[in-house]
């Protein structure tokens, strides 16, 4: 859970230092086996993904800002960088002219939490965007053809056919496969995705974490870990339950094919979706 901010006037330099060694210490325990593999050429398909798909590297993701508001007596600015500046008290970051650069950024970024929030959680997907993914493709032809799919090719086409595929999130429909998007009941577009995105939606959850960075270091980095944490956990939902076997790996499948695994996984993303909505909470809050 994110830290207890303490209010700027009575931090100190021992304050500060304790919470960016906490953040500097919760990280690593992420990023240790992820650069172990990468410098072994070893890929994971669900414990990388984080680091792949998302543009902050893992430095970043390291790399502690208090958030606005908060002064950091005994500050080191080359330690923080362009967005901070000195004052009497100590270094504090430069809010508005971080704001002033962003504008449009964060007026997009605010619109979007707002719309998501704004909305119902839907939960009748069953994790069916996975399975349209690969829908329609030889084992060779898939994204993570080093795992073999739980049911073989054609069978897969047949669940996905049966159940049909109900996404609103355009980042996972854009990769759905040619054959496969005339099946989904939408048609999400960059254009659209204010007026689709829901809080019920995995990746719109897990979204959290790339929202939380593209507003740092208006926000506290540990808001931003508390983001990556929750994507974190979505994801091992999303490849439990996509059509690939990784039980190898530790992951046994969420088998959203029968009664009984859709209602697990609903469950699951009803969960996940309650813990999103404070995150997504403090990110609107950070936007004013």
């Amino acid at each position: 859970m994110t830290a207890a901010l303490v209010p700027a006037a009575a931090l100190t330099a021992a304050d500060w230092h304790a919470r960016r060694r906490a953040h500097e210490e919760r990280v690593d325990a992420w990023l240790a086996p992820h650069l172990s593999r990468r410098r072994g050429g070893v890929k994971h398909p669900v414990e990388d993904f984080l680091f792949t798909y998302y543009s902050h590297r893992p430095a970043q993701l390291r790399r502690w800002h208090p958030g606005a508001g908060v002064v950091l007596p005994e500050a080191d600015p080359a330690e923080f960088g362009r967005d901070y500046r000195a004052t009497t008290a100590g270094l504090t970051l430069d809010t508005d002219g971080v704001r002033a650069r962003r504008a449009e950024s964060i007026t997009w970024i605010r619109a979007l939490l707002a719309a998501t929030a704004g909305r119902p959680a839907h939960l009748g997907c069953f994790g069916m965007h996975e399975w349209a993914m690969v829908y329609r493709q030889t084992q060779d032809e898939v994204r993570h053809n080093a795992w073999p799919l739980r049911l073989g090719p054609e069978a897969t086409a047949a669940v996905v056919e049966e159940r049909g595929v109900r996404c609103s999130h355009f980042d996972a429909y854009r990769f759905f496969t040619a054959p496969a998007r005339p099946l989904n009941l939408l048609t999400p577009t960059r254009e659209t995705q204010h007026a689709l995105e829901q809080p019920g939606c995995l990746h719109a959850n897990m979204d959290l974490y790339k929202w939380a960075y593209k507003l740092s270091p208006l926000v506290p980095s540990e808001l931003v870990g508390d983001c990556f944490a929750l994507a974190r956990d979505i994801r091992v939902l999303d490849m439990r339950a996509s059509p690939y076997d990784l039980a190898d790996l530790g992951y046994p499948p969420v088998r959203v094919e029968t009664p009984e695994g859709r209602a697990e996984y609903a469950a699951a993303q009803r969960g996940f979706a309650e813990r999103a909505a404070p995150l997504r909470a403090q990110l609107l809050a950070a936007t004013d």
